[in-house]
């Protein structure tokens, strides 16, 4: 590789950047990321009702239509399935509306206004208190307040801790409590005499509001954290993804930290601007840093869309690797179709330059050593072995052809038809290798 004295040093912080994600998580605001939670879980509580309550319905419309001989066992009363349907459907119609507000909400990037909140409340948990009182009429009051229905306040009470709310949840309860022992007052005489036992299935009432109230906390708790830890991980990655490539920082932080090296079959190429040091000594650092990032961000996007990654940056030069972190048989295949891609932009790019830039190209395939190597206190992915210094010493060779694309034997052959254009070089002893390899030249 050509030497840059100043500029080896510090190109690769100045360029060896991925292009920005079209969200940045990393900055995101964490209040509007625990509202959408929390409107996503409202969503799932919602659909919840809808479809509980379309089910009563339908149960109830069978059971009419099949067993109407059942219903008065069921009801001990006179009671007909249209008094209930009455009472459901609007309440199915008002929770669809209320599914439509919080899509709109998500939509727009909203919330929901907390007296709106509050109002839903206070609706949904009316309603088994409706049915009570229909119940009460048909069953009459003992029978009636001792039947299922104030049992379904406790549905409420359970779907209220998605709201990720306590005071939310904590009002359910109390609106719960407060409308079942009001009904029991109301249409029980009896029980003014002694509203202890009516009290005390209240007091059980409030209690489970509350205790969902603290249900509800842990929840938005676990919500908040995952949010906190998600945000962290999107700031490490994008600034760990300036260093390296953004599909090995995400390896990186998937792996586990036992996990340090792997061996792998790998395509590795080496990239290099031939005589760069010489062009670069007559032009000003800005100058060299911006010729080198328009360079880099062309030929970077060739490796990206050939399935490659670009490993580091070498100053005037990178090095990619194709078939990691994710094994690729026809590796070689991509790297030297990427490669062929590289020379044709730079050709171009060099048309309309007053900085023509010549690129040579190396690819070399085998096994390598991956993983994170360094000190306990600094660490670097990357790939060692043979078959990087192999690749390294081949992309010198183009300085001695006159080429631009050295391949090995191993390419060559896994090239099957696409290697028409390939010049054998013979035997070539590349320095640091005691045995002579066959080269080939293909551009």
């Amino acid at each position: 590789m050509a030497n840059t004295n100043a500029v080896r040093a510090s190109a690769p912080a100045l360029i060896d950047a991925p292009a920005p994600s079209s969200v940045d998580t990393s900055t995101a605001d964490p209040a509007s990321s625990l509202t959408e939670a929390m409107l996503r879980t409202e969503l799932v509580r919602i659909r919840v009702l809808i479809v509980a309550t379309s089910a009563l319905v339908i149960a109830l419309y069978v059971m009419f239509t099949w067993v109407p001989q059942a219903l008065p066992r069921l009801w001990h009363g006179s009671l007909q399935p249209n008094v209930l349907y009455a009472i459901m459907v609007p309440f199915i119609l008002f929770e669809l509306a209320a599914h439509v507000a919080v899509k709109r909400q998500l939509k727009r990037g909203g919330d929901i206004p907390i007296v709106r909140r509050y109002l839903g409340v206070f609706v949904e948990t009316s309603v088994p208190t409706v049915a009570l009182a229909v119940h009460i009429d048909n069953m009459g009051p003992q029978l009636a307040l001792g039947f299922v229905v104030p049992l379904s306040y406790f549905i409420f009470i359970i779907l209220s801790t998605l709201r990720l709310d306590f005071k939310l949840s904590a009002f359910t309860g109390t609106v719960a409590a407060i409308e079942l022992f009001a009904m029991a007052m109301l249409y029980h005489p009896a029980a003014m005499a002694d509203p202890g036992y009516h009290l005390a299935r209240s007091a059980i009432i409030l209690v489970c509001g509350l205790l969902a109230g603290a249900v509800a906390t842990l929840l938005r708790r676990e919500f908040e954290g995952g949010i906190a830890a998600a945000r962290a991980r999107d700031r490490v990655a994008d600034v760990f993804g300036q260093h390296v490539s953004p599909v090995i920082a995400e390896r990186l932080l998937d792996t586990r930290p036992a996990a340090r090296t792997e061996l792998r079959q790998v395509a590795v190429m080496f990239v290099d601007f031939r005589g760069f040091t010489a062009d670069a000594r007559s032009r000003s650092p800005q100058q060299v840093v911006d010729r080198l990032d328009d360079a880099f961000a062309k030929l970077v996007g060739v490796v990206d869309r050939h399935g490659g990654i670009v490993n580091k940056f070498l100053g005037d030069g990178f090095l990619a690797l194709f078939g990691l972190p994710f094994e690729s048989a026809d590796a070689p295949r991509r790297a030297v179709a990427a490669a062929r891609r590289m020379i044709e932009v730079m050709a171009r790019d060099n048309a309309t330059s007053d900085w023509p830039l010549r690129v040579g190209i190396s690819v070399h395939y085998g096994r390598v050593v991956a993983g994170s190597i360094g000190s306990p206190s600094r660490k670097e992915y990357t790939v060692i072995g043979d078959t990087v210094n192999f690749a390294s010493r081949l992309e010198a060779l183009n300085k001695t052809f006159g080429s631009q694309l050295l391949i090995s034997q191993v390419v060559y052959d896994a090239m099957s038809g696409a290697r028409a254009d390939a010049v054998p070089l013979g035997d070539v002893t590349l320095r640091g290798f005691d045995e002579p390899m066959p080269i080939w030249k293909l551009a």
